[in-house]
This record gives structure tokens, C-alpha cells and sequence, in this order.
């Protein structure tokens, strides 16, 4: 049953989350009335903090993509504080957490939720209002009234809640104590109307790239710049704020694609290589996305990759398991232990990004594949028109670990290097 239960938990974060924030509309009165209202790996980049400015936050991240499906981070807010601990999303903006005001469908324990004073509340009136409901300007009557907020994800569950504002302990790695005043949602009704319940933290970090996001709060606030990065391990890992971690040299840089349209860290377009050749597939544009723990390409992307793999599998002694990790999986002539047994079997994928000199996204094995319970190794990349993305291509968790990735919103850039994301880290 423990089993089962992991898995469910899983399969929840496969799905890219989509934010759509907006007022709270008549339809949404239950939940008002609730409160009254194949390449062998590259030599890994040294991480260290610079000298001089050493005004970042780092945070240790927990988690794995498999079993477990998801990666977080125990991040205080309050006065006295109070822990949290957030799913890490850079495919969204807001930051969130389960809220007594009072809540319908939360998951924690009510001494776990998040508990508003009246001053944490953000009015309409608020400039991080009118951030948090871009494009849509807050419809609201009284510029008095309280901001609210509603994220959609696209497994069709939702979260619904105020808009508030708390202190956030942050040491820095200099050593100095900042508490900056964060906006923040605070979800009290939580819908879950997907197949499985939601993982089991206290709601999500939001590291999008508008000016709700907490990087972005934290650069306008003067506390750190507009940079921050992540490196997902096994089990472990660790996340920054900052500039004082982007290393000097070692880093594989490519432009962020802009768009009026799109909040995403997009970048593209790239043309799609299998064992150092090319595959006919261009102009593929990716979103990196850590709130989906597997990678999405399109039908045609997919099916290309699925082909180009099975292919390379013929004559070698794999053969189709039905497995109930994933869709895609194989068997060997004795379970695998490890995906140090089974990496021989296959090739490496790359996105090469056009229009720039040799700037590959590589993706061996180990990127795209993981090895179950039972012994079987199953493909990490799925069909993204099954899961509603459309023409999406969603790297996720699985081709983003092993690798230091930093998003740097200063320059408009995004980076990212071999590292060993399962270093034990002192403090600063």
C-alpha cells in the first residue's frame, strides 16, 4: 500500500504546472464560504562561493525522481519563524503554502499550515497584486479588498487562497541574517480533481520569471540579483539565490527565447542529435521546467526519440516489460541494479541550439532513463500530447539532474554545467 501511495505521489508532478492567476469569481463561493469570504560524463564544474559580493542564499534541496517523483526545499517565514517545506517549480511564478483561513482540502496537519495574521494580508490596491494577476488586471470593486489568487494545474486540480505577505528569514552566505517581506499565496482551498493526490509538502516555490517570483522579489528588494540555480542529485541537492555561485568558467550559456506570451525559461530553437548524429528534427523550442519530474516532447519529437532508440536497442538482449513506473520500459537477462548497468545499453541525446557555436544541452542515459523496483529500465520521456502540452517540449527533473543549471534574469540567459549535485555542503 506504502508503495502504491509513492507512486501515486509521483505521478502527480508528471505534469507541467500552468498558472492562471485572477480574481476570485462568483463560481468560486464554495471555497469563499470556507473562510467567511552513451558520451561518459564530463569532468564536474567546482561550485564555490565568489569572493566580494557573498549576497546569495543557499538552500539544501531533498528529493529524487525516482520513486518519490519530486525535489523541495524547507524554506522559514514568519515571526517566530515556522518551517515550510516547498516544491521547487521554476515552471511557475507565485509561491505558495497550505493556509489556515481556515482551508478546504489540505493535506497537512492543521498545526502544519501557515496561519495569516489581518496585517499579512495584500490589498488589491497592491503593486504585487497587479504582478501576481498578469496579463489580467484584478477585477476588483474596492481597491481595499483582499488579492486572490487561483493556479490551475494541468492534471485539472487547483488552488485557490489570498495573496499575503510575511518575513522570510534568509542567511546569507556572508554570514548576515536578512528578513525580507515576501508576497506570498496563501492557499486555502485546494481542489484536487486529478486521478492522484498531491505530493506531500506544504505547497510550492514559485521560481518563474515575472515579478511575483521569489528571485524577483528578492532583486527588487536589493537582497540578491536576479540569479539563482539549482543542481538536483540523488536524493539530494541544493538551490541558490544570487550570483555568488555561478562559476567563472565551465558554464554552456544560450539566450533566454523571448515572448510576450510566454513566462516560461524558454530556449530554442535546437535541433535534436542521437549518438553525436543528426535526427532530421529542428527548430525544437524546450522549457525547463523542475515542477515536472519527467521530460514532455511533442508527438513528433516523441515518436521520433522512441524510434531512434528502439532501433539502437536491436540486437542487443533488452526486450519490452510492462512495468507500472512508466509506459516505456525493458527488461535484461537479470534485473538491473542500478542504472550503472543498464547506461551500456543505450546512446546519448543532445539538443544543439542553432545560432549559437557548439552549445549542446547533452543527455545521456542516465538523463532520460530510470530503473524501477523491479529491475526494469524505463524511458523518462514522454508522450506530451497525452498529457494535454500540445506542441510543448517540458525538460523535466530526470534530464536536469547531474547538471548545475542557473537562470540568470539579469542577462537573459540560461546556463548549465556537469556538477556533483550530491556534495555535502558546510555553511557559508
Amino acid at each position: 500500500m506504502a508503495d502504491q501511495k509513492m507512486k501515486e505521489r509521483r505521478r502527480v508532478s508528471l505534469m507541467i504546472m500552468v498558472l492562471i492567476f485572477q480574481v476570485l469569481s462568483a463560481s468560486l463561493h464554495g471555497c469563499l464560504a470556507a473562510i467567511g469570504q552513451g558520451q561518459p560524463p564530463r569532468k564536474p564544474t567546482s561550485i564555490h562561493p565568489r569572493a566580494g559580493f557573498r549576497s546569495s542564499v543557499f538552500l539544501p534541496v531533498s528529493g529524487n525522481v525516482y520513486p518519490l517523483g519530486y525535489y523541495s526545499v524547507t524554506i522559514d517565514i514568519g515571526n517566530p519563524p515556522k518551517p515550510f517545506q516547498l516544491d521547487i517549480d521554476t515552471g511557475s511564478d507565485l509561491t505558495w503554502v497550505q493556509c489556515d483561513a481556515p482551508c478546504t482540502g489540505c493535506t497537512l496537519p492543521r498545526d502544519q499550515l501557515y496561519n495569516p495574521s489581518k496585517n499579512n494580508f495584500v490589498d488589491c490596491k497592491d503593486p504585487i497584486c497587479l504582478a501576481v494577476n498578469s496579463p489580467n488586471p484584478p477585477q476588483c470593486k474596492n481597491p481595499n479588498e483582499k488579492c486572490c489568487f487561483q493556479v490551475q494545474y494541468a492534471d485539472h486540480g487547483s488552488v485557490l487562497g489570498f495573496i499575503v505577505s510575511d518575513t522570510f528569514p534568509l542567511r546569507l552566505v556572508n554570514g548576515t541574517l536578512s528578513k525580507p517581506h515576501l508576497a506570498f499565496g496563501c492557499g486555502h482551498c485546494l481542489q484536487n480533481r486529478g486521478l492522484h493526490p498531491p505530493t506531500p509538502t506544504a505547497g510550492v516555490l514559485g521560481l518563474g520569471k515575472s515579478k511575483a517570483s521569489i528571485s524577483s522579489q528578492l532583486s527588487s528588494m536589493g537582497v540578491t540579483k536576479n540569479v539563482f540555480g539549482h543542481c538536483l542529485g540523488d536524493n539530494r541537492g541544493f538551490l541558490f539565490f544570487g550570483a555568488d555561485f555561478v562559476p567563472k568558467s565551465g558554464m554552456t550559456w544560450t539566450r533566454m527565447l523571448q515572448s510576450s506570451s510566454d513566462k516560461h525559461y524558454s530556449s530554442g530553437p535546437a535541433e535534436l542529435l542521437f549518438g553525436g548524429k543528426p535526427t532530421g528534427i529542428k527548430g525544437v523550442n524546450v522549457i525547463f521546467d523542475t515542477g515536472s519530474t519527467y521530460t514532455y516532447l511533442n508527438l513528433k519529437v516523441y515518436e521520433t526519440v522512441l524510434n531512434l532508440i528502439r532501433k539502437d536497442l536491436s540486437g542487443k538482449q533488452l526486450h519490452d516489460v510492462k512495468d507500472k513506473a512508466l509506459p516505456i520500459c525493458w527488461k535484461g537477462t537479470k534485473p538491473f541494479k542500478s542504472m550503472r548497468d543498464a547506461r551500456n545499453y543505450f546512446s546519448t541525446f543532445a539538443l544543439s541550439f542553432t545560432g549559437s557555436s557548439n552549445v549542446q544541452l547533452q543527455l545521456p542515459p542516465e538523463n532520460y532513463l530510470i530503473v524501477t523496483e523491479q529491475g526494469n529500465v524505463c524511458l523518462g520521456i514522454l508522450n506530451g500530447a497525452e498529457a494535454g502540452l500540445g506542441t510543448t517540449n517540458v525538460i523535466g527533473d530526470i534530464s536536469l539532474q547531474g547538471k548545475l543549471v542557473i537562470y540568470d534574469n539579469e542577462n537573459q540567459m540560461i546556463g548549465w554545467a556537469n556538477a556533483d549535485c550530491n556534495r555535502k555542503f558546510g555553511s557559508f
